[in-house]
């Protein structure tokens, strides 16, 4: 559906990328604002942007401000907008699995705060359809206002032609094997991350883990949210097999990519999982699970296992890890999978939510 206006007035909320809230989301939402607001800039350049932190006014004659974070537990939104509103809800996780992620009462308020909040939007964006039909259970809201706009990776990711030097220093840095299965990313009860491990254990084979929360030391083993980063560091500690090596800059993770012999998500809950489009951009054979948006994002390109099997997870691994041609075969397909996702792609869709709450 194509909505017809021509020059709209857009403010957007950028918090997040002026480092004043949510320390702990800071790579994801920083991520996604940072390459949306470039992408509207280069392919939309007749509207009017207004980019404001929160506490500062919008000016009067706005026709539509954006705001592209959500936290259920947390108030993210004003609860009074004289302007027409849209807001990012990539996911919904811990109203998805309260039993994992319980809210306190505190939280609990703040979430029926938050919802009204969503109810009372005028458009809402999200990252899938497994997403979006979770909103619309969730919060009540009606399918019609929840507009999907997929993700992108960032363009450095990409498959290197040689990298037998860099591979060498990235070895030499990371004391790296020769050949290893990857994961990036956090470790929340719906990332699966001790499965994982216990998978590897079984599989007898080297994991190399990226991710800042992974080598976190200063956190409460008594939160139920840390429950598994607990049981991931007490089932790692001692093992050769398993490196953690915490928050790695872009270049490191580009190589890091493009040297695993498999890369392996093995969430059970996603709002998009962006290493998936990472990995496959890279040209990284990769595994991940059939559960909520893990479909949409690999397609036909990816080895899939269940996620809450870890014989299944095991027996994936080693399949995809001692296969050279089940590899290649993965890597070929994840880089044309890889092409559907792009920044230009998110800015038109976001711009039609625009519209579309207009």
């Amino acid at each position: 559906m194509s909505y017809v206006l021509c020059h709209m007035k857009i403010a957007i909320d950028i918090t997040p990328i002026k480092g004043s809230l949510h320390g702990h989301k800071v790579r994801g939402v920083g991520f996604y604002l940072n390459y949306l607001k470039r992408a509207l800039l280069t392919y939309f350049p007749e509207h009017t942007y207004h980019f404001f932190s929160q506490g500062e006014a919008i000016p009067d004659n706005t026709d539509i401000v954006h705001y592209p974070y959500f936290e259920p537990f947390s108030i993210t939104l004003p609860l009074f907008e004289k302007h027409k509103r849209v807001i990012t809800v990539h996911d919904l996780t811990p109203v998805v699995f309260p039993q994992h992620f319980p809210a306190g009462i505190k939280g609990t308020l703040r979430w029926q705060l938050q919802r009204f909040n969503l109810q009372r939007s005028d458009g809402i964006i999200t990252d899938s359809f497994a997403s979006q039909k979770d909103i619309v259970r969730i919060a009540g809201i009606k399918k019609e206002k929840v507009s999907v706009a997929y993700l992108a990776g960032a363009e450095e990711f990409r498959r290197l032609k040689t990298y037998d030097r860099g591979r060498k220093t990235l070895t030499e840095k990371y004391h790296l094997p020769e050949k290893f299965v990857l994961y990036v990313g956090d470790v929340t009860w719906n990332k699966n991350v001790p499965r994982l491990v216990k998978a590897i254990k079984e599989a007898d084979l080297p994991l190399v883990m990226v991710g800042k929360t992974l080598v976190e030391k200063n956190y409460d083993r008594t939160n139920p949210w840390n429950k598994d980063l607990a049981e991931v560091q007490d089932l790692v500690k001692g093992d050769s097999r398993i490196l953690r090596l915490g928050f790695v800059p872009t270049e490191d993770l580009v190589l890091l990519y493009n040297c695993a012999s498999v890369f392996v998500f093995p969430s059970v809950y996603e709002g998009f999982g962006l290493p998936i489009v990472e990995a496959m951009q890279s040209g990284c054979p990769t595994i991940i699970t059939k559960e909520s948006c893990m479909p949409e994002v690999g397609g036909d390109a990816v080895y899939y296992v269940d996620g809450y099997d870890t014989q299944s997870l095991a027996k994936g691994i080693k399949e995809v890890f001692f296969n050279e041609t089940l590899q290649n075969e993965l890597s070929k397909k994840g880089l044309e999978q890889a092409k559907k996702f792009s920044w230009k792609k998110t800015a038109e869709e976001t711009i039609e939510a625009y519209k579309k709450a207009l």
